[in-house]
């Protein structure tokens, strides 16, 4: 009997084995342009763009290989408006003997689809995704019996697991981490590498219509479109960025600059997480870089290091720490987004180069989004709900099961420390150091207090404050409560004070 597959629009890889194991004379793979997954928040438009022309040209890479293909566009006729209308109405057109669906990367729809069975009257099998290094039950046996759960170890077993970057049972070159070596700045007239840019092909170009016509309303620009669409043009990403940017990456990966937000980042997590590319075949590039003398070692291990140990890390997390991430609130935050979060319109200039290049893009890199946008969100006390929902929906990378321990657990400290060792705050030094932004700024970074004053300083100090009942026993902050302790308090109370007055602007969607 035939079997009805769902394949999603994250799930791009031919090797998963709902698609693997298919029988092409029988088996019907069923792909859909779905209104509910489009709209339940509303995605940026250049990341719809991306994945529904990247899922129509997956669906010709199908057809190409013989594989019968039942692909429903966002404006047809029958477009149901929800993955299991979608299935229902299929059912009633052929009969198939079972459903095919491979594990989702969102708690909420794994739950519904464990009771499609029930709803559609037919068995529904749930197959592995086994992209992943890690499985959740691998993270959860590493999990069992620890009081933290801390990313670096995890990727320790990761690194001696698969063999990567080891000589016998040591870390290649005696250190398990060289991130101490990848935090430099970079300078304004430094020369980076042009980042990949591929042209709009005739299908990309009809699904940007179609974003125009029906995603107006959405967040984000549509023009200078040239994302990767197929396999094959994933892979001249990453070979590109393997060759040209991975020598300079490790030095440079934590730096700002105005103007330059490709810099010397991959941009592959696209890629990865809608299944074009597979991690695997990533580290094993940059492995094999390092081994050929084409990068160092510090540049090999920070790119391995975030797909390896970070990607491998959150996922795990994700679905060990659910439902309840979701909804955590460790601080007990409530405040509304500001307005400027959807249009860059604030004195900021370090928030207003981040929120215009994700407006721009559907991208900004690791530190603009936990170290600017992010600690901003902390410190001025923003509602995780609205914060997770803001992450998902501006960047082209973003699943829930990569964003949100993210957002909770590294950014907002929402979960109170089970992922991170303690809240990712700083003061305005921090950006000043990293960046060239604070040049151009309506404020003056050295300023602690008064009206011309960087809010993030006087905006740390408040948190630090505020918060040192939760926080003062948290050992990674002990320096920084032994500078608080010998503030005067005139300083500390002058803080305060500035800090009131901007979080009340907040509130009231004035301009800061």
């Amino acid at each position: 009997m035939a079997a009805l597959i769902l394949v999603l629009g994250d799930q791009l890889t031919d090797t998963l084995p709902a698609i693997a194991h298919a029988s092409k004379g029988s088996d019907t793979i069923l792909m859909a342009e779905v209104r509910e997954e489009a709209t339940y928040v509303k995605h940026h438009k250049k990341k719809i763009a991306f994945l529904f022309s990247a899922m129509r040209h997956f669906a010709k890479h199908l057809k190409d290989h013989n594989y019968n293909v039942n692909y429903v566009h966002y404006d047809d006729e029958e477009n149901k408006g929800s993955l299991l209308e979608q299935i229902k109405h299929c059912l009633t057109t052929q009969k198939f003997s079972e459903v095919k669906v491979t594990t989702p990367g969102e708690y909420r729809l794994l739950k519904s689809m464990e009771q499609w069975e029930n709803v559609l009257g037919v068995p529904v099998t749930i197959c592995e995704d086994n992209r992943f290094l890690a499985s959740p039950d691998d993270f959860s046996a590493w999990a069992e019996g620890k009081k933290q759960l801390r990313m670096e170890f995890f990727y320790r077993e990761m690194r001696r697991k698969h063999s990567v970057l080891m000589d016998g049972k040591n870390p290649i070159g005696g250190k398990w981490n060289y991130d101490a070596q990848n935090r430099e700045s970079m300078r304004e007239t430094h020369k980076v590498p042009k980042h990949t840019e591929l042209k709009p092909d005739n299908m990309t170009q009809e699904v940007i219509e179609l974003v125009k016509n029906h995603f107006d309303e959405h967040f984000g620009a549509l023009d200078d479109f040239h994302f990767a669409v197929t396999r094959e043009d994933a892979l001249v990403v990453l070979n590109t960025f393997i060759d040209e940017r991975l020598p300079n990456f490790g030095q440079y990966q934590d730096a700002m600059v105005e103007g330059k937000p490709w810099l010397y980042h991959s941009h592959i997590g696209f890629y990865l997480n809608c299944g074009l590319l597979t991690p695997k075949e990533a580290i094993q590039a940059a492995e094999q870089a390092y081994h050929a003398g084409q990068v160092p070692l510090n540049s090999a291990e920070g790119f391995i290091r975030q797909i390896l140990g970070w990607r491998e890390y959150v996922r795990g997390f994700y679905w060990h720490f659910m439902p309840g991430l979701k909804t955590d609130n460790y601080f007990d935050n409530r405040r509304a987004l500001p307005s400027f979060f959807w249009n860059g319109q604030t004195n900021m200039n370090c928030m207003r180069q981040c929120i215009k290049e994700t407006q721009q893009n559907a991208y900004a890199h690791h530190i603009q989004r936990l170290m600017v946008i992010g600690n901003f969100s902390l410190l001025t006390e923003l509602s995780p709900e609205e914060v997770q929902a803001w992450y998902l929906l501006v960047y082209a990378d973003a699943y829930e099961w990569v964003e949100l321990p993210n957002v909770a657990g590294m950014i907002l400290y929402s979960d109170g420390g089970n992922l991170a060792s303690k809240p990712y705050v700083a003061s305005g030094s921090y950006i000043n150091k990293m960046s060239n932004y604070c040049k151009n700024c309506g404020y003056q970074v050295s300023k602690k207090t008064g009206p011309k004053a960087c809010p993030f300083n006087y905006l740390y100090w408040h948190f630090i404050d505020k918060h040192k009942e939760k926080l003062s026993n948290n050992h990674r902050m002990a320096m920084i409560y032994k500078t608080y302790s010998r503030m005067k308090e005139e300083n500390i109370e002058g803080m305060k004070k500035d800090a009131t007055i901007f979080l009340s602007k907040l509130t009231k969607n004035e301009e800061v």
